[in-house]
């Protein structure tokens, strides 16, 4: 199965842009490319943006199942919503799309990687019964080295497969920091770092990523 979990060293870094960015360039080489955002929280833009990203090509409800009103971690908002947070249908929705889809399939992940979704199970948890690849969205500035190194960590402790990093350089100040982070991570992590600017339209998918999802 073609396809990656793509998740981030913390909220806001940019995996949405990154997600849209990778459908769009994906369906204009007439690859089927499935974007899907399952648990969101707070409002629904992220599972609208895909829904353009892909032409209209899945209703709202295919591409986000699952939808909380309150923007704070699905635990949080499940627990002051006084509804449990639905494991069954998060798995049920993944078994249905990877079987009647051929992909590529460009999941996205909810907050950081150890956000909880209930009181036991994590994005971890949910990402190892995909099985997928994680790709890893860090942001460029002061900070980021242990944010990703420990992201990292987490992910290829669980056993799951980082093929690289993309490094969200939008609105990052021009410091050394911001000049020095990619070759610093490639050399820890020996991974392929790729740049992003999210204020852009297009992105060229490396080479790396590439053969993941074509």
């Amino acid at each position: 199965m073609k396809g990656v979990f793509i998740t981030g060293t913390d909220t806001g870094v940019g995996k949405t842009r990154l997600t849209a960015l990778l459908t769009r360039s994906l369906r204009q080489k007439h690859l089927p490319a499935i974007a899907l955002k399952p648990v969101a929280c707070g409002d629904r833009a992220d599972a609208t943006e895909f829904s353009e990203a892909m032409g209209g090509a899945l209703p709202l409800a295919e591409i986000n199942p699952i939808h909380f009103a309150s923007p704070l971690a699905p635990y949080t908002a499940a627990v002051l919503e006084n509804r449990p947070f639905p494991w069954d249908l998060l798995l049920s929705h993944w078994r249905e799309m990877s079987s009647t889809r051929p992909g590529p399939f460009l999941v996205e992940g909810v907050g950081g990687w150890r956000v909880p979704l209930d009181s036991k199970r994590t994005v971890r948890e949910w990402a190892r019964e995909l099985g997928l690849p994680v790709l890893v969205v860090c942001r460029a500035g002061l900070g980021t080295l242990n944010h990703t190194l420990l992201t990292v960590d987490s992910i290829r402790a669980s056993g799951l497969e980082v093929p690289g990093i993309v490094m969200n350089f939008h609105r990052a100040p021009e410091d050394e920091a911001v000049r020095t982070n990619p070759g610093i991570l490639e050399q820890l992590l020996r991974l392929p770092v790729a740049k992003l600017d999210d204020g852009a339209s297009r992105w060229e998918i490396p080479g790396w990523l590439s053969g993941l999802l074509a």
